[in-house]
Parts: C-alpha cells; sequence; structure tokens
C-alpha cells in the first residue's frame, strides 16, 4: 500500500514538472492553434446542400393541428399566394399574416423570396402555421446556411397539439356536464 501511494506521488510530481504553462498543456493534450482553426473552417460550412426542383424552386410541406401547406418560394419580390390568393386576401387578421412572414423576419429575408402555398385542412390559425412551417422548412432547403437560426427560433419544429378528443360522459373534452341537485 505505502508503495502505491509513492508510486502516484511520483507520476503526479513528473506530470506537474512537465506542465509549465498553458503552452505545454496543449503540447501534451495534442491540441494546436492550427487543428482548431480546421474545426471551426468545418462548422461554418454548411452541413446540407441546396435543394431546388427544376423551376430552382425549394419545396417544403408544413404541418399545424389538421392543416397540411405545400410550400415552394423562389427568389422574387416577396408576394406571398395562398391557394391562389394574396396573402391580405385569404388572411385577413394582421397577426395571421404577421406569422407567415416571421421566418423571414428572422432571417432578414423580407421581400426576397415569392411564395407559393396550397393548404388544406383546419381553420385559419392552423393553416398560418402550417404555412409557417413550410416556408422555414423551405427555406432552409434554398439556403442551407440559414438552418441554425430558424431552428433557434423554433420554426422547424412542428407545433404537434391537436384538440383533445370528446370523452363519454363529459359535455366536451373535459367539462363535465351541468350538476342539478334537483
Amino acid at each position: 500500500m505505502a508503495d502505491d501511494k509513492n508510486q502516484n506521488e511520483q507520476q503526479s510530481a513528473q506530470n506537474t514538472e512537465s506542465v509549465r504553462d498553458l503552452a505545454d498543456l496543449g503540447n501534451i493534450a495534442g491540441d494546436a492553434p492550427e487543428a482548431d482553426a480546421a474545426v471551426v473552417a468545418e462548422s461554418t460550412a454548411p452541413l446540407r446542400e441546396q435543394e431546388l426542383d427544376q423551376y430552382g424552386r425549394a419545396y417544403a410541406t408544413g404541418r399545424r393541428k389538421d392543416a397540411t401547406a405545400r410550400v415552394w418560394i423562389k427568389p422574387g419580390k416577396g408576394t406571398i399566394t395562398i391557394n391562389g390568393k394574396e396573402q391580405e386576401t385569404y388572411f385577413a387578421r394582421p397577426t395571421l399574416r404577421l406569422v407567415i412572414n416571421q421566418p423571414f423576419a428572422i432571417t432578414d429575408r423580407e421581400g426576397q423570396y415569392d411564395v407559393i402555398a396550397t393548404v388544406r385542412g383546419g381553420g385559419l390559425s392552423g393553416q398560418a402555421g402550417a404555412v409557417k412551417h413550410g416556408i422555414a422548412q423551405a427555406l432552409t432547403k434554398y439556403e442551407p446556411a440559414l438552418r441554425s437560426t430558424i431552428k433557434s427560433a423554433g420554426f422547424l419544429t412542428r407545433d404537434s397539439r391537436v384538440v383533445e378528443r370528446k370523452k363519454y360522459g363529459r359535455a366536451k373534452a373535459r367539462r363535465s356536464f351541468q350538476f342539478s341537485k334537483r
């Protein structure tokens, strides 16, 4: 036991003697500034390739609640067409138009892409969320470098919340029928 302690003390003394400053520590660990520069250069390069169709558009599908949106984006003047109608006529509420434009606002690409979307199912709020999800997905396919910005904002994640189903013996999903004393 005493011999083991002496050996451990000798090894630790050798380790502390060989490391005198941070440069020695980097050499021992095999970590050199050139290796760090190579890692940084690899991380700045986009990990994915640009995915375009034969017409130079990026396609993606967005979903929210019961709504599904098929979205195509291409460089343009910033017009957004949904089911053949302009954005202002299809989504009359300003909050819904704000939701749709969030992916462009967060990436500073407002007015640079034309969007064509077809939406089915759900209500207007769900459809706006589906178009937003589709635009975010398509934008990352057109410009893969924007993926980290859009992902950190949470726009690539499908919002899986849906309406809870009605249960037997209940007025709605959770609400009970009104109690009657007599």
